[in-house]
């Protein structure tokens, strides 16, 4: 598991006076990792792909609707999470009341670069946010000059575009 220091998977960043900073992983999703409850479906999608990266597979199964599991279980992520985890980026997040959806590309590098281009639906069930369904769409791939979807900093022409 990562060290408590280190920047989050999720990339999740803030502005500080001089410069923008990457969240450390005990500042933003450890704590839903280890039984605090997300406050909205973009804090429980930010954790679902830290624990995606990390293999924290029991939580993804804790945060996943039961009615729409169709079957995946701890032992099948076990086996089949070998992917190797670039960066998210969260292109839109709402809620209103108990349903909320959020947009997201979580960049992967496999034969090259690519992306899960994703609209996740969430419930909130007993105060609970849980992951139900989600549409594919094609994955949008970042410009020369776009930030890099590994969370860098740097440009993507000058550093993720150079392993893909």
């Amino acid at each position: 598991m990562s060290s408590n220091k280190q920047p989050c998977p999720c990339g999740r960043q803030i502005a500080t006076e001089l410069t923008i900073e990457r969240v450390s992983y005990s500042d933003c999703c450890q704590p839903y990792h280890q039984g605090e409850r997300a406050q909205t479906p973009e804090q429980l999608m930010r954790s679902r792909y830290s624990a995606f990266v990390l293999k924290i597979h029991d939580y993804l199964i804790e945060t996943h609707d039961t009615r729409h599991l169709n079957g995946l279980t701890k032992a099948i992520l076990d086996q089949d999470n070998h992917t190797n985890w670039l960066g998210l980026t969260i292109n839109d997040s709402e809620s209103n009341g108990c349903k909320g959806c959020v947009e997201f590309h979580a960049w992967y590098k496999e034969d090259g670069i690519d992306a899960i281009h994703e609209i996740s639906q969430f419930v909130k069930q007993d105060e609970k946010w849980l992951y139900t369904t989600g549409k594919q769409l094609k994955a949008v791939m970042p410009k020369r000059n776009d930030l890099c979807i590994c969370n860098s900093g740097k440009k993507f022409k000058q550093c993720c575009s150079k392993i893909g």
